[in-house]
């Protein structure tokens, strides 16, 4: 049995953030399992509102293991990314004839764990490596060199 080692995860995390969880999951699900610095490139682009607090996070995390354990930010990888449901904020908002309509304010908790990688050696090769250039790199030398082109269908 191979026993993992625990001083090479480091973890920030964020409780009451007013967003839906169904919102913020679609974020980290784009980010679990990548590098630091492809994260914070991935999170600065996504034109989502959930990216600004877990963009937050993810660099809290960072500065969390760098300042407190030592490890090199180039070497970090997103080990483990959840978003919990937390408490929704209920309130009264006043209608027409004295009545009320009910507004509920979901907020979540969000987790993420990051791994040393140069310290573990097992997962090394652990994190996501883009599949997507093969595919389309593969797709578009056969279309650019195949002798039957787009345009010669008709």
């Amino acid at each position: 049995m191979i026993k993992k080692n625990p001083n090479t995860e480091v973890y920030a995390l964020g409780q009451h953030i007013s967003m839906s969880a169904h919102k913020a999951r679609r974020v980290i699900d784009q980010i679990r399992g990548r590098s630091y610095e492809e994260t914070l490139m991935i999170l600065e682009l996504m034109p989502y509102r959930a990216c600004y607090p877990i963009f937050k996070l993810v660099y809290s995390a960072a500065a969390n293991a760098s300042h407190n354990m030592g490890f090199n930010e180039a070497d970090l990888v997103i080990s483990k990314a959840e978003v919990n449901e937390g408490t929704t904020v209920k309130k009264l908002k006043p209608r027409a004839r004295g009545r009320s309509f009910p507004i509920k304010r979901p907020t979540c908790h969000i987790t993420i764990v990051l791994k040393d990688i140069s310290l573990d050696e097992e997962s090394i090769i652990w994190f996501k490596k883009p599949e997507w250039k093969k595919k389309y790199t593969d797709m578009m030398c056969h279309d650019i060199y195949s002798s039957e082109g787009v345009w010669d269908k008709k």
